[in-house]
């Protein structure tokens, strides 16, 4: 063995791998209760029907080249364990962080020097692949082309921008999905029982565990570190109720209910405070959601639905403000998707405000539920299919880029809501520029006749 090299070859086939030597009693909570097979695997349904690539890789025990991607705690490194148990091969390990490229190959040099000798096949798992250099990722092509091994990557990071193109497209891409609230209680559970757990020696209060599923956002792993901790510091009462467990992980409970009330309060108060524009108690509410576990998604699509609610044209840059946060939220995830959160909520905070966008919407909608349908105008009807022009669809229409200022002088809007007023701006931040441009458009169109 070398630094950054693990090699568990000598082990016999369900020997356990990449967990072997893990599972001694003073072995992390979270080591000892790693899943020994598919079937254990909490959350991810989506790769574990029958037949599936991730099946058909560890039960038929076929040679395929793995990349799996997910947030922490999702069950990338337990893929890889419960590959080295289910399959007759060789399981090596090489470690992002403190190997280089000679460790790289060296790895892929036995495993080929191994099927040579009429040996077994190589698995060789990659944790974190990201912090792999781009040569030292190069170096891994020759192995995964040849199926010299058999390689199974994985990542917190995107790897379209992290892993280069050749390894990518030489590998089967599976996204592990954040675990939910349920798939976090049924981790809990099971450790709490399980023999190679706490088989029963501690008690979990409801109010302690509906900390502990939030304080965990997803990750099985820190679910059960804390777990752990706090069944240490109870170790002569074997009860954790929710002082126990604050004390244990040093982070008090947040009175929280994503499902119940203080959702809903919480929520209602943070976009109030936006539309208030005061940044600080916006980010005391988001705060609140955050450390509480709330969905950061959520917090997201409702920063986007308000840049067009309560500030649309007002500020143009909100709307992609809060879609930039959005999909930075959806790309890094937590914890430092909170930045991107906090950055969009001080920025639509002090942010002009207008809500003539959802108010313009209103009121169109209001006519078209009232029955104001009306014929759409013929010079505006589609004049592309044969007999269209016989029916004198298109006539008359006027080209908007060859009228003056871009505008050409026709009616739009059908007979039934012709002259109807629905967008009407405020005099508020940059919306003032627009209204004045659609006051001077506005005469030329609704001109008598």
């Amino acid at each position: 063995m070398s630094d950054g090299l693990f090699d568990f070859g000598p082990e016999p086939a369900g020997s356990g791998g990449a967990l072997a030597g893990n599972t001694h009693a003073s072995a992390p909570l979270a080591v000892r209760m790693r899943p020994r097979n598919l079937d254990e695997l909490v959350g991810q349904r989506q790769l574990l029907a029958p037949g599936s690539p991730l099946r058909r890789l560890i039960e038929d025990d076929q040679p395929m080249s793995l990349l799996l991607w997910g947030p922490p705690g999702t069950g990338k490194t337990t893929v890889a364990a419960i590959l080295s148990a289910q399959s007759n091969r060789r399981f090596v390990e090489v470690s992002a962080v403190a190997a280089g490229v000679k460790e790289v190959r060296a790895a892929i040099d036995a495993a080929r020097a191994e099927l040579a000798r009429g040996g077994r096949e190589s698995v060789l798992f990659v944790d974190e692949v990201h912090r792999f250099s781009k040569a030292q990722q190069d170096a891994l092509l020759p192995g995964v082309e040849n199926r010299w091994v058999t390689l199974v990557a994985a990542t917190t990071e995107n790897p379209f921008f992290s892993v280069i193109s050749p390894l990518l497209s030489r590998s089967l891409l599976l996204t592990l999905e954040p675990l939910t609230d349920d798939d976090i209680g049924a981790v809990i559970d099971s450790a709490l029982s399980d023999r190679r757990g706490l088989d029963g020696s501690v008690a979990l209060t409801d109010e302690a565990r509906s900390h502990l599923v939030r304080l965990a956002g997803g990750d099985a792993r820190r679910a059960l570190t804390y777990l752990e901790a706090a069944a240490g510091a109870v170790a002569t009462t074997g009860a954790i109720d929710l002082p126990a467990l604050e004390t244990a992980v040093d982070r008090a409970a947040v009175r929280y209910d994503r499902q119940g009330d203080q959702h809903y309060d919480v929520t209602s108060a943070f976009i109030k405070s936006i539309r208030g524009s005061d940044v600080d108690a916006a980010l005391h509410y988001l705060a609140r959601m955050v450390e509480a576990g709330e969905d950061p998604r959520f917090i997201a699509r409702r920063l986007v639905i308000l840049a067009s609610e309560d500030i649309g044209l007002a500020d143009p840059t909100a709307l992609p403000t809060a879609v930039a946060a959005a999909q930075a939220v959806a790309l890094i995830g937590m914890p430092e998707g909170r930045l991107n959160l906090a950055h969009a909520v001080i920025a639509l905070a002090l942010a002009p405000k207008s809500n003539a966008v959802i108010k313009a919407i209103d009121a169109a909608s209001a006519d078209v539920r009232a029955g104001k349908l009306g014929p759409v105008p013929s010079h505006l009807r589609d004049a592309h299919y044969p007999g269209s022009k016989d029916l004198g669809h298109g006539k008359g229409y006027r080209y908007a880029h060859d009228a003056p200022f871009g505008v050409a002088e026709q009616q739009y809007a059908p007979d039934v809501v012709h002259g109807a007023r629905y967008y009407e701006p405020t005099d508020l931040g940059a919306e003032v520029v627009a209204g004045e441009r659609w006051a001077r458009i506005r005469k030329l169109l609704r001109k008598p006749g």
